[in-house]
């Protein structure tokens, strides 16, 4: 067997880590899933088991794994500090990621789709708020997970640095968001942007989702680009907001151009907002998470 298959040896230290930051990150999903039905009227289970609610699976489905990338970034973290260190660190980290991904959705309700009750929208299975939703909660986690591999350490400026980072990210976020509704006023005889979402228009939620992680994985690349200082309280955030905004840019007029040569001859725009022709906001979905993927591979190279 040892002539087929070489591994590399793992030690019994490394395999009671493994399974202790396991065992952490499934309670902490555990406790993800009771806070997704803990303030609503009904049940995880009957609003997936009774009522068959596919919208309400997708958001539940885009928090479980916001939660799951966040922890990704935890674990083994602090292998080799001891076991109750290592937990404590553990633990710390997970909480933390957990406020701050309910804080990123709790924003992007409350500010970026202010004009949607997604909550609502969403138990009465509106498939395009619940895609949204959860392209949301995956990229607040995908750029709180590359912030916390940027930091070094669990101490208090480590915390201090995701926190302010992380509201940096959420602001270009939100930023974007409204100008692409700008954009969709002004191309649809000032048609609102949220309204569309709000009557289920599925190919704008698509394009708009891809947008959303396109831009958080883009701007994640600031962490190979940014040096982490420990009390730069100042220059932590300046860094994150400049490069977000650079990168932002760069990633959106790069995906214009793309669609223009790929879709050469075709008004794209009226086929996502008009025609509601999702395998033209696939497309476009496709291209900001492509090449956003090939930019960061690049910078991170």
């Amino acid at each position: 067997m040892e002539a087929l298959v070489k591994l590399v040896p793992i030690s019994q230290e490394l395999l009671i880590y493994l399974a202790m930051d396991v065992g952490i990150a499934l309670l902490l999903l555990m406790v993800m899933k009771w806070l997704s039905g803990a303030f609503r009227d009904y049940s995880v289970a009957e609003e997936l088991g009774v009522k068959d609610n596919f919208a309400f699976g997708i958001s539940i489905a885009g928090g479980m794994l916001s939660l799951c990338i966040v922890l990704s970034s935890v674990v083994g973290r602090h292998v080799g500090l001891g076991y109750k260190e290592a937990a404590i660190g553990m633990l710390t980290f997970g909480i933390v990621g957990i406020v701050l991904v309910k804080f990123g959705r709790f924003a992007h309700d409350k500010l970026v789709l202010n004009q949607i009750d997604t909550p609502e929208m969403i138990s009465q299975r509106s498939v395009s708020v619940a895609l949204v939703d959860a392209a949301s909660l995956v990229a607040s986690a995908i750029v709180l997970r590359n912030i916390m591999v940027w930091v070094d350490g669990s101490d208090l400026n480590a915390i201090i640095a995701i926190v302010t980072g992380f509201s940096v990210v959420l602001t270009m976020l939100l930023v974007m968001t409204r100008i692409l509704e700008f954009r969709y006023a002004k191309d649809n005889q000032n048609d609102s942007f949220q309204g569309a979402l709000e009557k289920g228009q599925l190919a704008l939620a698509i394009e708009h989702s891809g947008n959303l992680l396109g831009t958080a994985m883009i701007v994640s690349a600031a962490k190979d680009l940014l040096v982490y200082s420990p009390s730069g309280y100042v220059s932590n955030v300046t860094g994150w907001l400049i490069v977000s905004v650079g990168m932002t840019l760069a990633l959106h007029l790069l995906v214009m151009v793309s669609k223009r040569i790929i879709l050469f001859g075709m008004n794209y725009r009226q086929e996502v907002d008009q025609q509601h022709n999702v395998g033209v906001a696939a497309l476009g979905f496709t291209l900001s998470i492509g090449i956003a993927m090939i930019i960061n591979a690049v910078i991170g190279g």
